[in-house]
């Protein structure tokens, strides 16, 4: 066991000197890093048996947590290693082997310079209340951003900000604000449970690391519009889907309500992807919907499909639609026109907006 212990610090330790997003642990292959988007198998390090998976991956585990992934077969946790990074883990089983995945979280947060986001997300941190969905497939940075725009509130107003997560990915440290962090699983019992709770404990800002069901989307929306400023994450595409999304989670009798409710307590929608940079790296495009009255309007009437056309034509309102972005990057250099049309989900109109 020992030695499992040994081994898998050792390659804890290359992927965070390597810069890497992930590692992969799973018989049959080398251990293997994600680093700018790509696959890498440390072919300096022996295939993986079976046996050297379960022992890697067993050895990340305290006896609690082994107890837990004997019954449910795998388990979601975090942790900090050697103070340079934190590690959000999910150990599974696949074939009947023990697997792992682990994404790498800096110590440190970065603000929304650092990450090249536009300036106009700081516009979200400002209201006292309302609803900002962070959106995007998994993987592209979307925990990352809603730590930027929490850590913004943090270092400029005197708030009271509960984040609910599982796991907790990133650490705040409290500058003005006062922070407290909730694990699903450890702290609380849901997301939905969490949420409820903080009706009770005079939060002013709430980071909902993510809104898994419908009872959690309604007290979300519900927290939104009875003074509190919520950040939440969905894994959706763009914000006109996401949109569709939160009303479909509900049976049709309820979704006029939630229309209405979402219309009125909704700031904005960012959607964003991680594009791989010309010379190494990730670089974010990012989908930026306000919701100015034309877009309230057009949720409470149903007219959802409208909205990318109000985000295309609303540039002078701080809107930003996704081939914008694409087409920026392109124009400075710091994406291929193949990875902006990978990413797009209009490349015929990307095409247009380069040909101008």
């Amino acid at each position: 066991m020992d030695n499992y212990k040994r081994e898998i610090d050792e390659l804890l330790t290359v992927a965070a000197e390597q810069g890497a997003s992930d590692l992969h642990i799973a018989p049959g292959r080398h251990p293997t890093l994600r680093i700018d988007g790509e696959l890498i198998q440390l072919t300096q390090k022996p295939l993986i048996t079976p046996e050297a998976s379960e022992g890697l991956c067993l050895a990340l585990l305290d006896e609690e947590k082994k107890a837990r992934f004997k019954k449910e077969k795998e388990i979601d946790f975090a942790f900090g290693f050697k103070e340079q990074v934190r590690f959000r883990t999910n150990v599974y089983i696949q074939k009947g082997y023990v697997s792992a995945a682990l994404r790498l979280i800096s110590y440190k947060i970065r603000t929304l310079e650092e990450l090249r986001l536009p300036q106009i997300l700081r516009e979200f941190t400002r209201p006292s209340q309302g609803f900002v969905i962070v959106a995007g497939p998994t993987g592209h940075g979307k925990s990352t951003t809603l730590a930027a725009l929490v850590d913004e509130i943090n270092r400029k107003r005197s708030s009271h900000i509960i984040t609910i997560e599982d796991p907790i990915e990133y650490i705040f440290i409290p500058d003005k604000a006062m922070i407290e962090q909730r694990e699903v699983g450890m702290d609380t019992l849901s997301f939905n449970r969490a949420l409820r709770s903080v009706f009770r404990q005079d939060a002013d800002v709430v980071m909902l690391g993510e809104m898994r069901d419908r009872e959690t989307i309604s007290t979300a929306v519900t927290a939104a519009e009875t003074g509190h400023l919520i950040f939440a994450t969905l894994h959706t595409n763009s914000a006109s889907q996401t949109i569709d999304r939160i009303i479909d989670s509900f049976p049709p009798e309820q979704q006029s309500q939630i229309r209405l409710q979402l219309a009125g307590a909704l700031l904005g929608i960012i959607s964003q992807r991680l594009i791989p940079r010309v010379d190494g790296g990730l670089v974010p495009a990012v989908e930026v919907l306000i919701a100015n009255y034309a877009v309230r309007n057009l949720i409470r009437e149903n007219k959802i499909h409208q909205i990318d056309l109000v985000i295309e034509t609303s540039t002078d309102k701080g809107m930003i639609s996704l081939n914008k972005s694409l087409s920026e990057l392109v124009r400075q250099g710091q994406i291929s026109l193949e990875n902006a049309e990978t990413y797009s989900l209009n490349p015929s109109e990307l095409s247009s907006l380069l040909a101008h």
